[in-house]
């Protein structure tokens, strides 16, 4: 057995496993990850008999991370071919992969797992609940532009959610212009696009949409005032008044959904804890003081004593120490962080101790509970 990173030249090789193992996916689909996003991505293999016999793939985004922004890894396409799993393969990749993402003081890399007992022991954990519904479009006759977005209109998509909907978001994929060119090609080769909704020549929203059996939406963004508007494009682009499954729908449209649930989608791996607690803030008008033992079985160097103390801009300062008020294991610091578990829920894991004194000092932190993260690839 060989585990090696594959030089860019190389990734094309990756193909022949990824058709076997997700024969769902489209020749259009490949064509274009292979063709755009493997130029930038890094790809982990585990190679046996002279071929490749499971791979991961790791794929970059610049992450807004409260009001910071760093580089972080989407985790894709963990596979191992059917006759070789079992041998502890994919472990590996996760591990190497992880450890040189530590090194690169990545503060996370996420995934949308396939199952969630996958990825818990290596202490990935679910931060972010996607709001799911189905919409139905209304006919109305009404002067709105519909148009599928192409290429030279990223620079306007990428400013209006910029302006309009990133302040509601403290985690959440960068949308600058190169964003939305490379959405644009992962939609239409998913047999969609960016469907682009004008009134008076001003852009008032705007949503991706695949269609394979039926049509699926994601992330409709539109200014508050304008929901009727997004309904009669739904109508326009599907052509009926049924139910359209709509993804990572924004709370404007709850009260017009035929249903409406938050459905748990996206996993985070802590790497460089450092790195990610000196993101963090204090809620307003509070100092913190407390410290805690972290205990992190994979990446090690995350195993220590850490003193939060914050600077008076409210961001946390964290550095080593010696006297622990309690213990936190990576796991269960995420969820907290993140805001997907309270520190009573915590509490009841077996590995987790916490004092009252640290108890009340941890609620001071601002939790990174406004997460965005709808990458799929």
């Amino acid at each position: 057995m060989q585990l090696r990173k594959l030089e860019q030249k190389e990734h094309g090789s990756t193909r022949k496993l990824w058709e076997a193992v997700f024969q769902e996916d489209t020749k259009a689909f490949l064509d274009y990850y292979y063709f755009i996003k493997t130029k930038e991505n890094e790809i982990y293999v585990v190679e046996e008999d002279g071929e490749i016999r499971s791979m991961l793939h790791l794929n970059p985004y610049m992450i807004q991370v409260g009001n910071q922004q760093f580089l972080s890894n989407y985790i894709i396409a963990v596979a191992t071919e059917e006759s070789y799993r079992g041998r502890g393969y994919m472990g590996s990749l996760l591990r190497e992969s992880m450890q040189e993402m530590y090194r690169q003081k990545m503060p996370f890399t996420f995934l949308m797992p396939a199952a969630e007992a996958i990825y818990t022991p290596y202490d990935f954990r679910f931060v972010y609940r996607q709001a799911q519904a189905k919409l139905s479009g209304i006919r109305e006759e009404t002067e709105i532009e519909d148009s599928d977005a192409a290429i030279f209109d990223a620079e306007e998509m990428a400013s209006f959610f910029n302006e309009n909907f990133a302040w509601r978001y403290q985690v959440f994929a960068c949308r600058d212009a190169a964003y939305y060119q490379t959405r644009v090609f992962e939609q239409q080769s998913e047999n969609g696009g960016i469907r682009l909704i004008r009134k008076d020549g001003r852009m008032i929203g705007m949503f991706f949409y695949a269609k394979e059996e039926g049509y699926e939406i994601l992330e409709p963004l539109f200014l508050p005032e304008y929901q009727e508007e997004f309904l009669q494009a739904v109508f326009r682009l599907t052509g009926s008044s049924e139910p359209v499954k709509v993804l990572a729908c924004i709370p404007e449209f709850e009260k017009k959904a035929v249903s409406w649930e938050k459905k748990p989608m996206i996993m985070i791996r802590i790497l460089h804890l450092e790195t990610l607690l000196n993101a963090i803030t204090v809620k307003e008008g509070e100092n913190i003081c407390c410290s805690f033992a972290v205990l992190d079985p994979i990446l090690t160097k995350n195993s220590r004593i850490w003193r939060l103390e914050n600077e008076e801009s409210g961001t946390i300062r964290a550095r080593e120490t010696e006297d622990s008020q309690g213990v936190l294991t990576i796991g269960a610091l995420t969820e907290f962080l993140f805001g997907y578990r309270s520190l009573e829920e915590l509490k009841e894991e077996p590995e987790v101790f916490l004092t009252e004194e640290l108890e009340k000092e941890l609620q001071k932190i601002q939790p990174l509970n406004r997460i965005f993260l709808n990458e799929i690839v």
